[in-house]
């Protein structure tokens, strides 16, 4: 019987594809069915479930995200129809009951989702590393924490109470710099001696890179795909544009921001340095599809303008020496 089946996955995946694992929880709208778990236990919500697996679940936080990069995938199909250098969705969820409804749900929306993986109760950590994840996005913390110890680009993904619309042709990333592009080198400064001090670290600094933090990866993966359109004359047309959006301020602090990226080879096609004001105005302008910051006080503060906001928590993250202070992950089922 299909809801007895307990792991699930879908393969193969196109080679050189910039992979993008989503969990169920925020690509689709699942809040009533977390309710029934915590509330009821997981047998009433497998029960719930499968008697409405005929009932589309409505869009997540992530929904315009992965229309968006659908909408590159269609571009870039018309420029390079033989190449697999493009956008690779994978649908990840924990919960094997609801197989059938998401699938339904995929076909609902006219989704162009090929990929579903479901653990059966395990961590996810096993099948992003076979995925060669670019970026995970989940609504549980402790995964996106297991995730980044790992040395793979996660976020935790929150919903603003009313979304505000975004572009269906052009896919807009925002990046804050520091323990999200950039190490947490300079941040440290900051918070253990002060603003003065850190102006200081920076000046004498502002010729040498920062180290490169969890979304570095992701960015370089958005920049070769970035490429490809440029590569036909379409760099003004281009369906994906990048942002940074960063407290720091547009002296030896911003330069050496741009010089770290200079240094990568890595372009980024706006960057705005608040000195340290409200990103939220400046998001609300941007209209990005998804924003990333290690500080919830600017994820909350993007939330409350309608963006749809991520939190990548400091984990230690040393992507070369994989030296990674982890905690002891107590899971969860959903």
């Amino acid at each position: 019987m299909p809801h007895m089946i307990r792991k699930i996955c879908f393969y193969p995946r196109p080679q050189n594809a910039v992979t993008i694992c989503v969990s169920a929880r925020v690509l689709f709208n699942m809040e009533k069915e977390q309710q029934i778990y915590e509330q009821q236990g997981l047998e009433d919500y497998i029960k719930y479930q499968v008697e409405h697996e005929t009932e589309p679940f409505s869009p997540g936080p992530a929904f315009s995200f992965v229309k968006a990069l659908e909408a590159v995938n269609t571009r870039l199909r018309v420029l390079y129809p033989k190449s697999e250098e493009l956008f690779d969705v994978v649908l990840m969820t924990n919960n094997h009951s609801e197989k059938t409804r998401l699938i339904n749900t995929i076909k609902h929306h006219q989704l162009f989702i090929e990929h579903l993986c479901m653990t059966g109760g395990n961590s996810p950590i096993g099948y992003l590393k076979a995925c060669h994840t670019n970026l995970y996005l989940s609504a549980d913390p402790v995964k996106v924490r297991e995730a980044l110890e790992e040395g793979i680009a996660a976020a935790t993904m929150f919903t603003p109470e009313k979304m505000t619309k975004v572009s269906e042709t052009q896919l807009r990333v925002a990046f804050d710099g520091d323990a999200v592009l950039f190490s947490d080198e300079s941040e440290r400064i900051y918070k253990a001696h002060g603003l003065e001090k850190f102006f200081e670290h920076e000046k004498a600094h502002e010729n040498k890179p920062l180290g490169h933090g969890p979304l570095k990866g992701f960015l370089e993966a958005l920049g070769m795909l970035q490429k490809k359109f440029y590569g036909k004359g379409q760099r003004m047309d281009c369906p994906i544009r990048t942002y940074l959006v960063t407290a720091r301020d547009a002296g030896s602090a911003g330069y050496r921001a741009l010089n770290t990226l200079c240094s990568w080879g890595v372009e980024i096609d706006e960057a705005l340095f608040l000195s340290g004001s409200s990103k939220g105005p400046m998001l609300e302008k941007i209209r990005p599809h998804i924003f990333f910051d290690d500080q919830m006080t600017h994820v909350n503060g993007a939330l409350e303008m309608g963006t749809v906001a991520c939190h990548v928590p400091n984990v230690a993250y040393n992507p070369l020496e994989r030296d990674f202070k982890k905690k002891p992950i107590k899971r969860k089922y959903i």
